[in-house]
């Protein structure tokens, strides 16, 4: 089989991840592997820097120098919410010929993979040979066909550690206690607050996904029950989640404020935070309740890593490189999960993966006790890996002298 003799192109979109820097460092020193690949490119500010002609010439990058970038959290290219249309994408297919690119790596999610399946139509219209990869990436691990994404365990663990810390200081002076996070259609994310709890009494107590609706009276009746169970409460709460009549809660806060993707901004503010706390100050006799939004933090924080996230990140990258530069395919790399644990890689159809996106499965989901199921730890653990030990104080009580029981 003949080889395609040119450039690679490599870009980042959308959010950046913990680990999103192991797949372009994957994808560019297996290119460099290849001897008929001349160069090696990185495009600045995603597929803004495409149509801009803004690229890093990779080919000269040392491999100490990239080694260090792919440990480092965030997207090392920049990014860039940019979602391009036709006409956007016949643009950026006209840069990479006129730049001889005849392998195109993207990493990013649903939307990056549909902008992989428009460019690779345009080449193909054109008759030009160029092999299109969509190398998945998002937090909200929420890409069909995948078993997950990497970017979501590392985040996951974030969330699973930011909870466990929050359980420890609300039960030395108990409350409620609020957290929003991030997830706009999938709860996968908010559901990794249960990741790290040890003793029965832990919280998070109560988990709301968007895959499920969200009432004023359900909330208040299930604060109320946690709270009279344990003398306080923790809530996980997605920014996406809906009411009864599928829409987002946050959005009448939101004020019409829409991205480029034309999704309406749900984590600019603590207001849906704000009003799950109103509801219950206003509904029960609770007096001490707090709520944060986790924000950008759950992305790129720095220390907070999964192992097993940075090495399938890394994988998916050679994957992409692979597939393009030796077999000679185009697709969206995706991972299958064998045994427990291992995984597999294979490459899917581009426009299997491109615009969709998947919800948590039922079976994660217990819909009685607003919470995970064991279906859903089992999982979610080995994509975040370890957790911290916690421990309690294991002594006696001491008998008292003046306040007896009588």
């Amino acid at each position: 089989m003949s080889r395609l003799e040119g450039k690679v192109l490599v870009a980042q979109g959308g959010g950046p991840t913990a680990v999103i820097n192991q797949s372009v460092v994957g994808a560019v020193l297996e290119s460099r592997k290849y001897h008929h690949v001349t160069h090696v490119y990185g495009a600045i500010h995603g597929v803004r820097g495409i149509v801009n002609e803004d690229f890093y010439d990779l080919t000269e990058a040392t491999t100490h120098n990239l080694e260090a970038v792919a440990m480092t959290p965030s997207s090392a290219l920049l990014s860039t919410r940019d979602k391009p249309d036709a006409a956007y994408c016949h643009e950026i297919f006209k840069v990479c010929q006129a730049h001889g690119i005849r392998y195109f790596f993207y990493c990013g999610g649903n939307d990056s993979a549909d902008t992989c399946r428009i460019v690779n139509e345009e080449a193909a219209n054109a008759n030009y040979e160029m092999r299109v990869i969509h190398v998945p990436k998002t937090i909200d691990n929420d890409l069909l066909v995948t078993d997950h994404c990497p970017g979501y365990g590392s985040a996951a663990k974030f969330v699973a550690q930011a909870f466990a810390g929050i359980n420890l200081d609300n039960r030395a002076i108990p409350g409620v206690y609020i957290g929003v996070v991030m997830g706009r259609h999938a709860g996968f994310l908010t559901a990794a607050a249960s990741l790290a709890k040890k003793y029965s009494d832990d919280g998070p107590h109560l988990i709301y996904v968007p895959e499920r609706p969200l009432s004023r009276e359900q909330f208040l009746d299930d604060v109320q029950r946690v709270y009279q169970q344990y003398n306080r409460c923790i809530i996980a709460v997605s920014e996406g989640v809906q009411d009864s009549a599928g829409r987002a809660i946050a959005e009448q806060f939101s004020g019409g404020e829409k991205d480029a993707h034309g999704n309406v901004q749900l984590s600019g503010t603590g207001a849906l935070g704000d009003l799950l706390s109103s509801w219950v100050k206003g509904g029960t006799k609770i007096k001490r309740v707090r709520a944060d939004t986790l924000g950008y933090l759950q992305r790129s924080f720095l220390g907070c890593v999964s192992e097993s996230d940075q090495f399938e990140a890394r994988e998916v990258g050679e994957k992409a490189a692979q597939y393009a530069i030796w077999h000679n395919r185009d697709g969206s790399v995706a991972i299958r999960r064998v045994g427990d644990y291992a995984v597999e890689y294979f490459l899917t159809p581009l426009e299997t993966v491109a615009r969709k996106s998947r919800e948590m499965p039922a079976e994660f989901l217990n819909s009685e006790s607003n919470y995970v199921t064991h279906a859903f730890l089992d999982y979610a653990r080995p994509l975040a890996g370890p957790m911290p030990t916690m421990q309690r104080l294991h002594a006696p009580r001491v008998e008292k002298i003046l306040r007896k029981e009588k």
